[in-house]
């Protein structure tokens, strides 16, 4: 969470009022998800995970889903260690390339809570591959994942979000905003993502509810792994980003799930639409 000091203002002060009712807005967040009903697909590690956690610390109900029941319990016992009221989150094995799966998701959530305040589509894979590349089959696996499964989730949680006044933040990539190569499919999949996150954002904000992104440059999760890198080529990986970030370093999956936090919380009321980057000035660097 954003820790900020607190100034006197004076009264007459419209712009500081004004700053030191957001600061306040950032500092009772703890209260503001008490009560709320929070979805994190994608949740067996990483930034998943430690949205998961950052929630929970928060106070919300999380539903969490993943394909690992081994690191889910593991999460499971995270969040609830965090949470002030030590609430456990609700487990569910979860494909999002499976229709029934996802149909599942929802069902579960609303048949433990009876509603749903926040959506966090952050299930993702990733492989590396180019035009010569990448099989159709890898291919097919990145936009079912990243695309189709987001998109019918979403579908079937968009009668329970304008119900509640809720909201949806999308796990996007700076490779949803940048060029990238030797990762085709997955730039093309954020890409889309990040058009999926405008268009419904603008198709549902009239009806209360608020949908935006973040985009973060490389973390330092399993997901490059998973994607085809050995160790060696890993760590010579993160070096690099010394480079190729701004602030000569990758970042961490918290410094991610606190902005996704915010992005869900009251404090963000006026923002919708945005594909906000987390990415250390990433998306801002000239290539290399």
């Amino acid at each position: 969470m954003v820790s900020v000091s607190h100034r006197a203002v004076s009264p007459n002060n419209t712009l500081q009022n004004n700053y030191i009712i957001l600061i306040d807005k950032i500092d009772i967040l703890n209260i503001m998800f008490s009560d709320k009903v929070v979805i994190v697909t994608g949740a067996s590690s990483g930034i998943g995970a430690e949205t998961a956690v950052e929630f929970s610390k928060l106070g919300a109900n999380v539903v969490i889903t993943g394909r690992n029941k081994s690191k889910l319990d593991s999460v499971t016992k995270l969040c609830e260690e965090s949470s002030p009221k030590k609430l456990k989150p609700v487990l569910v094995i979860a494909d999002m390339n499976i229709e029934n799966d996802i149909e599942s998701v929802m069902k579960t959530t609303i048949d433990n809570f009876g509603k749903l305040d926040v959506l966090v589509n952050n299930a993702g894979v990733l492989e590396a591959g180019t035009i010569e590349t990448t099989s159709l089959e890898q291919y097919d696996r990145v936009m079912n994942t990243n695309v189709r499964g987001p998109y019918y989730l979403t579908m079937l949680a968009t009668p329970h979000l304008i119900k509640s006044k809720g909201n949806i933040v999308n796990v996007s990539s700076v490779t949803g905003m940048r060029s990238f190569p030797n990762v085709l499919a997955y730039c093309m999949s954020k890409s889309a993502l990040d058009q999926f996150t405008r268009c419904v954002a603008l198709e549902l904000a009239l009806k209360g509810v608020r949908v935006n992104a973040v985009n973060p440059g490389v973390i330092t999760t399993g997901l490059h792994k998973k994607g085809g890198m050995n160790d060696e080529q890993y760590e010579e990986f993160l070096k690099k980003c010394a480079e190729t970030h701004a602030i000569g370093r990758a970042g961490n999956a918290s410094e991610v799930s606190a902005v996704i936090a915010f992005l869900a919380s009251d404090a963000a009321s006026n923002i919708t639409g945005a594909t906000l980057p987390v990415d250390g000035g990433r998306h801002a660097m000239c290539p290399r």
